[in-house]
């Protein structure tokens, strides 16, 4: 079991008490781990993957889950979480019971081992990342990178005053895209690829992808109107925005992105600049689910 302390703002390791105390009441054997950094916590699932495991159960977020993907994808070895991020766009993709680590600790020992895809990316600089839900590319990861940059203030709220300067910016970027070798030039506020429908704790921003399909889900939204964006941004919720005029919606195999300056970012984390190739890779990962 990996945890990541930080995790839900500080929960994870509650989280992670209750669902080992259930695991050990069920009759499961746990061995936990926890990295003092994301290097150290790799360096641990390593080890513990060599020395032999019946699955690896991870407590946090998105985060932690896309460290656990790098080590698990293209093995037999399960993945199970146990929800304790903000976002928890795994579990909700996969029915994962959140707020409650004994019932997700009931579907490692009750659930049965899904086979489903995962994306990969490469980027021109050499980087190499396995995500499970979406890969992101402009307005949101401008916002991402600001909000990286700030000290303050806290929390959303961090977020929330990196939206509204990226929005004051607020212009269409050049994109050149490539759908399984179809070349297209265009300008984009922001553009989507996903292997699962939610990002961002929710918002169905891919609300038909389906990761068994073998398929990316491309959501490319331009307007380079604010007003227009605000209106659009409680539609993502309900995945009702890829009926609007400013969103266009395609699905490949693989696709080339790149926008100069842009960084590509999945499962919430940094990956790399731009451009990359980021692909469906069918049967990737095993994950225990109801």
């Amino acid at each position: 079991m990996l945890t990541n302390p930080a995790s839900g703002h500080g929960s994870a390791p509650h989280a992670a008490e209750r669902a080992v105390a259930q695991l050990h009441k069920r009759g499961v054997d746990v061995v936990a781990i926890a990295g003092t950094d994301s290097a150290h916590a790799r360096r641990l699932v390593d080890g513990a993957l060599e020395r032999g495991m019946d699955a690896l159960v991870v407590v946090g977020g998105d985060g932690i889950i896309s460290l656990a993907l790098q080590v698990l994808a293209q093995t037999d070895v399960p993945l199970a979480i146990i929800p304790a991020g903000t976002g928890n766009d795994h579990a909700r993709e996969f029915g994962i019971p959140t707020k409650d680590p004994e019932a997700a600790a009931d579907v490692v020992v009750d659930g049965r081992v899904d086979t489903v895809d995962l994306g990969r990316i490469r980027g021109a600089d050499g980087t190499d990342r396995w995500f499970g839900t979406v890969m992101a590319a402009g307005f949101d990861s401008l916002v991402t990178d600001r909000t990286n940059r700030m000290r303050w203030p806290h929390g959303r709220m961090r977020y929330n005053v990196a939206m509204l300067a990226e929005l004051s910016k607020l212009r269409l970027l050049p994109f050149r895209l490539t759908f399984d070798g179809d070349e297209v030039a265009t300008d984009l506020t922001l553009a989507a690829f996903g292997n699962t429908k939610t990002y961002g704790g929710g918002m169905r921003i891919c609300p038909e992808a389906d990761p068994r399909d073998g398929l990316l889900d491309a959501t490319m939204v331009a307007s380079a109107s604010r007003t227009k964006l605000i209106r659009l941004f409680p539609t993502v919720f309900k995945g009702t925005h890829v009926d609007l005029d400013e969103v266009q919606t395609r699905r490949a195999r693989s696709i080339t992105v790149d926008s100069p300056g842009i960084n590509a970012y999945a499962d919430g984390e940094y990956v790399c600049p731009l451009p990359v190739e980021v692909a469906a890779v069918p049967g990737a990962l095993n994950i225990l689910r109801p």
